[in-house]
């Protein structure tokens, strides 16, 4: 029985790495040449009036293509629950945020979204669009303190604003 308990951070880790990776080929083969800035969908969808909505998400990414970015988006499991009461997949928010499904990742139930989505900008050497600070990240990933590494935003006046310097 210990052995399982030891094991059992690897086990959870594993599937972690494998989605990383797995987003980052996705990432890497569908815009080459174009800086990639994720998005924390889970976090950016509460940014106008702290209610869940896929608006700001659309925005940020119309805003992104449109400067010449490319912009990935990475989802909690519950997202499509917060949005629509019903599981939502990739192919789902893909298609609403108009992007390839290999520029969206909705994480396995039961796994935070945070740490991949960390591992997927570290890899990209991303940006990252979140008001989240990470603070239980930052030992394992002391990146997110350099300056403009985590963009932050929301809405003033109904109007969107990124912290994109």
């Amino acid at each position: 029985m210990d052995l399982f308990f030891d094991s059992l951070p690897l086990l959870i880790a594993l599937p972690l790495v494998y989605l990383g990776l797995w987003l980052r080929d996705r990432l890497r083969r569908r815009g080459r040449g174009r800086t990639p800035i994720l998005i924390d969908g889970s976090n950016v969808m509460h940014w106008r009036d702290n209610t869940p909505s896929l608006e700001p998400v659309i925005e940020i990414v119309a805003l992104l293509k449109a400067a010449g970015f490319r912009p990935g988006v990475i989802f909690d499991a519950n997202a499509g629950y917060k949005l629509e009461g019903r599981y939502r997949d990739d192919a789902v928010f893909a298609c609403r945020l108009g992007l390839p499904a290999a520029q969206v990742l909705v994480v396995p139930k039961g796994q935070p979204a945070d740490p991949t989505l960390l591992a997927v900008a570290r890899d990209l050497e991303a940006r990252i669009i979140s008001n989240d600070r990470f603070r239980d990240w930052e030992a394992e990933h002391p990146e997110l303190r350099l300056p403009g590494r985590v963009i932050r935003g929301g809405y003033r006046n109904g109007a969107l604003w990124l912290d994109l310097d």
